[in-house]
């Protein structure tokens, strides 16, 4: 007698249409464990380009195209750029790296405050993860699956390595947790992850105190020009205080830790 499969078994029946709403779920539920399990409190999310590399490995790359293609102007200034813009990738291990040392410091064996949390993949995700790496904590990776492959870095912890079907569910994990969000330089999907976050805020759906640093005010008033949009009543002008601009890594070390500050001396008179 054929054995009769439970629905929670039936592989084909958990991967059709009619099953949507449990795979929806799962990704609610199981990351939900995940950070129960980690006794993960809060997180510090950055967002960047996944673009960028180390200064080491864009000077090679560099050094690379211009022995085999010395003649290839573009493969050149593209190796230029990615060099130009490894300070970046840089920065951002640093800031990870003292954001952590400092989290580690003052909440040891009190659940794991403002933990680096990325999207999980190269370029900055990759920076801010092995910033909280070299500082002994841990960090969170939320991946999503693309139809061009985009592989987890490998200084995310297994337990807190994540791969997402549905962008809304990973966002969602992106702001439940998070106590700040950096922005680092990026494209669509860093443009798309900074509009969200404050349009979200704006709106009064994020209803807790989160800080938004933005990263490099040349790179990104060259992208978008903020008070353009107050100018012509897009925005009020007070929306413009929903985020910061910072140029160097003291200046976003200094909000942040000055947000968490004030953060935890709010939680400790509730």
């Amino acid at each position: 007698m054929t054995k009769i499969l439970k629905a929670y078994e039936n592989q084909e029946f958990l991967k059709s249409p009619s099953a949507r709403i449990i795979r929806i779920m799962s990704e609610f539920v199981e990351p939900k464990a995940r950070f129960e399990q980690q006794q993960i409190k809060d997180t510090v999310v950055f967002f960047g380009s996944a673009r960028m590399s180390s200064r080491e490995d864009a000077l090679k790359k560099l050094e690379e195209v211009k022995k085999t293609d010395p003649n290839d102007e573009m493969a050149i200034h593209q190796a230029e750029m990615r060099l130009k813009n490894s300070r970046y990738y840089e920065d951002a291990v640093d800031l990870s790296r003292r954001i952590t040392l400092w989290s580690m410091k003052n909440y040891y064996n009190k659940g794991r405050r403002y933990v680096v949390c990325t999207g999980g993949g190269p370029g900055i995700m990759e920076a801010a993860s092995k910033g909280a790496h070299q500082a002994g904590g841990k960090s969170i990776g939320l991946n999503i699956s693309l139809p061009f492959e985009q592989y987890a870095n490998p200084y995310i912890d297994d337990e807190l390595n994540m791969e997402f079907h549905y962008f809304f569910m990973r966002k969602f994990w992106f702001a439940y947790l998070a106590k700040a969000i950096v922005i680092f330089p990026g494209g669509f999907g860093t443009l798309d992850e900074l509009a969200e976050i404050l349009t979200l805020v704006q709106t009064g759906k994020i209803k807790k105190e989160m800080k938004i640093l933005i990263y490099d005010k040349v790179y990104w008033e060259n992208i978008i020009n903020f008070q353009h949009f107050a100018d012509n009543g897009m925005i009020n002008q007070d929306d413009l205080d929903l985020f910061k601009i910072c140029n160097t890594v003291d200046e976003m070390e200094q909000e942040l830790l000055a947000h968490f500050e004030k953060v935890k001396d709010r939680d400790n008179l509730m």
